[in-house]
């Protein structure tokens, strides 16, 4: 069901940039409001002409074009043309529209200050497996951004699968975990087919092993709502097989392997805020 009101002005919803993640954020939009409602705007005129056409949404030639008089804009360029697109549709973008950026480090704050803090602003940490309609969205508002902001947001986003919401100091741990933990998945499995390998299996007959049996355990835990060392348990039996493979990745200290690649992640998505010009 299209929503009727994104915010409290125009009805229509800009995208600006339209990659690999605002193509699937754009598949979401067209969901809720329906394609008729969106603009989109990219700095590849022909891809992003290519992309409106496929969606049959309105193509703009300039961000300016795109944000004027409509009700919410999602920005989805990379963090370091974030600053630059905000200076450029400031003064055009109704000063109550509601911006939601996908920016991965840049803080609502910064963007809040390049829009003259009128803005109510949500900032998503999204992850690739929206692509598919099942990625994580996390939401966290600004200091305008309000409970009712907030539940459009998640609207706009619910096509790209499970919208979670939490405070905005906590948006680096988060890029940490479901921002970068798909790549620690496909390392996973891209690990485990090269075992099967190792252990005379095809390589094609290897990777569908991996594949699934990751792809059937993270909905198994996500079915069960259940703890996962119980879930791992319930797979160990006394002696057997996987308690020595997981005695294994203890010893060779893969579990603390893990912390510490999402403790540098958020390490690095700090850098990112930090660094801004």
């Amino acid at each position: 069901m299209p929503i009727e009101n994104v915010s409290g002005t125009g009805a229509d919803v800009a995208l600006i940039g339209a990659g690999v993640m605002g193509e699937a954020v754009l598949v979401s939009l067209i969901d809720a409001v329906g394609a008729e409602r969106i603009r989109i705007s990219d700095g590849r005129a022909e891809h992003g002409a290519a992309v409106a056409q496929r969606h049959g949404v309105r193509w703009c030639a300039t961000n300016t074009e795109a944000v004027d008089g409509v009700g919410a804009v999602v920005i989805a360029v990379k963090p370091k043309d974030v600053g630059a697109l905000a200076t450029e549709i400031d003064g055009v973008l109704d000063a109550a529209a509601l911006v939601v950026s996908i920016a991965a480090g840049i803080p609502t704050a910064y963007l809040e200050s390049r829009l003259g803090g009128t803005n109510p602003v949500v900032r998503v940490m999204p992850n690739t497996p929206a692509t598919i309609g099942h990625g994580v969205s996390v939401l966290s508002a600004g200091t305008s951004a309000t409970a009712d902001h907030l539940d459009r947001t998640e609207q706009l986003l619910a096509g790209t699968g499970t919208v979670l919401r939490v405070d905005e100091a906590y948006q680096d741990v988060v890029t940490g975990i479901s921002g970068s933990g798909p790549a620690y998945v496909f390392y996973l499995i891209d690990a485990l087919a090269e075992a099967g390998v190792l252990g005379g299996l095809s390589r094609d007959v290897a990777l569908d092993l991996a594949r699934a049996t990751v792809a059937g355990s993270g909905a198994m835990a996500l079915a069960s709502g259940e703890h996962p060392a119980i879930l791992r348990e319930r797979v160990s039996s006394p002696a057997g097989t996987t308690v020595a493979g997981v005695r294994e990745l203890d010893e060779r200290g893969v579990r603390a392997a893990v912390i510490a690649a999402v403790d540098a992640a958020r390490a690095r998505s700090v850098e990112l805020g930090r660094d801004l010009p």
